[in-house]
């Protein structure tokens, strides 16, 4: 069995007593010149004389394109009895190391709902696995700095208090107000119905003071301040100068996560209680207005009507908030890829988790405190 060669001499393959010979240009140009029954007659020949010896030394040129259709016609293996000139080895070496695809045989394809799923359970797992392990070092962290109290970087953490709570207090004050004031105006129209205007108190007291205080601080920082800390991060990612920061000996964990989580721990509560007072403000000057509630008597029987149990709830839930909001913040940062696509979408998930995590445990809270405090 002879492929005939042409002028260019093509690719040849010829079967003799002492088993397959294979001659001519096996480059792209040569191989590009085979017809389809050519490439059929390599294959059934490859099928048939697997096992017989193959003679590769008359190939006068083989580059990358006609190994791959040597090796594909064999099944991607190579025949035990080859004789080959090493300067054509590396070329059958590059697809042996080259890995395939799993192609399922015997077997039903799990469907794509599946396949989502079970990718959505392993992404999951990897996340908490990886907050896990920062929130391990930051454990370590916190256990070197009791040791050696020099090393406490004060000075990051106090400017990462400034700028997550000294410059978050404008947007916290509006958007507070602003919710006191209509918290307190639609409660206002449903108690004039039943002539209880005095119980606005109770009702702002606890659903700020408890509930939205802290909520709406949380969100606003994990909006504001959680991706600026994911992109700062992932700025010094793409510009690699968390590798020189490592380089120089100094712990990334200790100069840059720390501080992010402890000023975070610090000033998100001290947010909670300053939006808890705008937003009674808030709700006092629509108490007021529509109900004719004075501001000493709403202030005087705030106290009695909102036991104190709610204020300290709301401060644990600022702390909590905290927490995780800047572990989940440079978590995102920490995976981002030195690629300007990875930066904006780890900062855009940072947000989204952050967020989404910060209701969630507002539930659990609400679940676990659903006695406390509520006469």
């Amino acid at each position: 069995m002879t492929i005939s060669p042409t002028d260019l001499q093509p690719p040849s393959l010829q079967s003799r007593s002492g088993g397959i010979q294979v001659l001519g240009y096996w480059n792209l140009r040569g191989i590009t010149q085979l017809p389809t029954e050519a490439r059929a007659a390599l294959r059934t020949a490859a099928e048939n004389s697997f096992d017989q010896p193959w003679d590769l030394s008359g190939i006068a040129t083989l580059d990358s394109a006609g190994a791959y259709l040597l090796w594909s016609a064999w099944g991607h293996r190579l025949p035990a009895n080859l004789q080959l000139k090493p300067e054509h080895q590396s070329a059958f070496r590059r697809w042996q190391q080259r890995p395939l695809p799993q192609v399922p045989t015997g077997e039903r394809a799990r469907p794509p709902l599946i396949v989502s799923a079970v990718e959505g359970i392993e992404q999951l797992g990897d996340h908490l696995l990886d907050l896990l392990r920062l929130l391990g070092q930051m454990i370590l962290d916190l256990g070197h700095l009791a040791r050696y109290p020099r090393d406490t970087p004060w000075k990051e953490i106090s400017a990462t208090i400034h700028e997550t709570g000294g410059r978050a207090l404008g947007i916290t004050a509006l958007v507070g107000f602003l919710i006191g004031v209509v918290v307190s105006y639609l409660s206002s129209l449903q108690l004039q119905t039943l002539g209880a205007q005095i119980y606005i108190i109770n009702i702002l007291g606890l659903s700020i003071i408890r509930e939205l205080g802290p909520l709406l601080a949380a969100i606003l920082v994990a909006g504001r301040s959680g991706s600026a800390m994911t992109a700062r991060i992932g700025v010094m990612r793409v510009t690699q100068e968390l590798d020189a920061i490592a380089a120089m000996g100094i712990s990334p964990s200790l100069r840059l996560i720390l501080p992010k989580i402890l000023a975070l721990i610090v000033a998100l509560p001290l947010l909670v209680v300053w939006t808890d007072v705008i937003a009674l403000i808030g709700g006092a000057v629509s108490a007021n207005m529509e109900l004719g509630i004075g501001y000493h008597q709403f202030f005087s029987k705030l106290p009695s009507a909102v036991p104190v149990s709610n204020l300290l709830i709301g401060l644990l839930k600022g702390v909590v908030f905290g927490l995780f909001i800047a572990l989940v913040a440079c978590h995102f940062g920490l995976r981002i890829q030195p690629n300007t696509e990875s930066l904006g979408d780890e900062t855009t998930n940072s947000v989204v988790v952050a967020i989404t995590l910060v209701i969630l445990i507002d539930a659990v809270f609400a679940i676990l405190f659903r006695g406390v405090g509520i006469e």
